[in-house]
C-alpha cells in the first residue's frame, strides 16, 4: 500500500478514536430531565463532600411511567457528618463515607434518575419532575463546584444554570450536587456532592491504540526511506 495513503488512513483512525472518547454522542440525557443512554454506558462516581444534617445515601433508580425503583446504592453515610454541625455538618471521605468510588452500568434506552435518601427528609431526585417539578439537584462541569463554593447566601442563586451534565460526563467529568429539602428548603445544593465520568468503551480505547501505533509505524517508515 502507498505509504502516504497508509499514513492518511492511520491518522483518520486515530482522530476518530480521539473524538469517540471525548464526545457525548452516545448520551441522550444526563440532567434534571432524566438520565438515558443510547447504548449500555458505565459511569464511575466519586464521593466529594456532604453538608447535610441528615444521614443520607445516594442511589440509582429506574423510572418506568413514574414508577420509581432503586437498583443500586452508590454511597452511604455511616453518620450524618464528621463532627456534628461543625463546618456546616461537613462529611468527608474516609470519615462519613467510607467507600469513595463506585461504577454503575446504565442500560441502553432505560430511563434512570439519581436519588438522595435521607433518614428524616425522605428522597429527592436528580429529575425535577419526580420532585413535583422542584429542582433539587444541580449538574454541570467543574465550574459548578467553583460556583457553589463562592455562593454567599443560603440559596444557590445559579441553580437554574446547572441542569445538564451530558457533555461534561464524557469530557473531564461532571459534578452532581443535591439539596436534601431540609433546613426550611434552603436550596443551597451542598448537602451531598459527587463527581461522575463515563468509562471509555474498550473498543474505543483499542481503536485509539491501533491508530496511534499506525502513526508511529508510518513515521518510522518515512524516516527509514529518507535515510536510505
Amino acid at each position: 500500500m502507498n505509504t502516504k495513503l497508509l499514513s492518511a488512513l492511520t491518522a483518520t483512525a486515530a482522530a476518530t478514536a480521539l473524538f469517540g472518547t471525548g464526545a457525548p454522542a452516545q448520551a441522550f440525557s444526563f440532567g434534571t430531565t432524566g438520565i438515558k443512554f443510547q447504548q449500555d454506558t458505565s459511569v464511575t462516581f466519586n464521593f466529594k463532600e456532604s453538608h447535610g444534617m441528615y444521614q443520607s445515601s445516594l442511589g440509582v433508580y429506574t423510572v418506568n411511567d413514574l414508577a420509581i425503583s432503586k437498583v443500586a446504592t452508590l454511597f452511604s453515610e455511616t453518620k450524618s457528618s464528621d463532627n456534628g454541625d461543625e463546618n456546616e455538618w461537613k462529611g468527608t471521605l474516609g470519615n462519613t463515607v467510607l467507600v469513595g468510588a463506585t461504577t454503575f452500568t446504565f442500560l441502553a434506552n432505560q430511563i434512570y434518575t439519581l436519588g438522595l435518601d435521607s433518614d428524616w427528609a425522605g428522597t429527592v431526585y436528580s429529575t425535577s419532575a419526580l420532585n413535583a417539578g422542584a429542582q433539587l439537584a444541580v449538574l454541570g462541569g467543574s465550574s459548578l463546584w467553583n460556583a457553589l463554593g463562592k455562593e454567599t447566601t443560603n440559596t444557590f442563586q445559579a441553580a437554574g444554570l446547572f441542569t445538564d451534565a451530558t457533555a461534561s460526563l464524557f469530557n473531564g467529568g461532571a459534578v452532581i450536587s443535591f439539596d436534601d429539602g431540609g433546613n426550611g428548603k434552603d436550596a443551597d445544593f451542598q448537602d451531598f456532592t459527587v463527581t461522575a465520568e463515563a468509562v471509555p468503551e474498550p473498543m474505543t480505547m483499542t481503536g485509539l491504540a491501533l491508530g496511534l501505533g499506525g502513526l508511529v509505524a508510518a513515521r518510522r517508515r518515512r524516516a527509514s526511506k529518507t535515510a536510505s
